[in-house]
């Protein structure tokens, strides 16, 4: 296991931590820290907060995804999916969320909007060649 520190943004109390939601899930649940109803009309995008900040691992970074079930039943995704937050951003995890929908849909405090998976990082440095090496495959 890897730890991974969360601060709780002051009045958001009596939202849950984020968790997994299964023994064996990929990704932790983040929930709505609205503090009214957010209504995303039909290709609308908003940033929807959590309520929490995170400290990602060194050589670690975080992914927002989609929730399955908001995707299937709502057509709601995330437009930047996955989205990144590196192991140095100390703001507020905010969720980026389209309505791809025909419908309106409305975010209310505590609904669970996304998942986080904790994921290494590997950074490569870029090397300029004249030519790529040939493989089976081609283009």
């Amino acid at each position: 296991m890897l730890e991974l520190l969360v601060e709780r943004l002051s009045g958001n109390d009596d939202l849950p931590m984020m968790q997994y939601m299964s023994e064996h899930a990929a990704g932790m649940d983040v929930y709505a820290a609205v503090t009214e109803d957010v209504i995303l009309l039909p290709g609308e995008t908003k940033l929807i907060p959590t309520g929490i900040k995170i400290a990602v691992p060194v050589g670690y970074e975080a992914q927002a995804r989609p929730r399955s079930g908001l995707a299937l039943k709502k057509s709601i995704s995330l437009m930047n999916s996955p989205g990144t937050i590196d192991a140095d951003y100390r703001g507020e995890v905010g969720i980026i969320l389209t309505n791809f929908g025909k419908e309106n849909f409305t975010v209310q405090r505590g609904d669970r909007i996304a998942q986080l998976v904790i994921c290494p990082v590997v950074q490569a440095i870029p090397k300029i060649v004249e030519k790529l090496p040939e493989t089976e495959r081609g283009e």
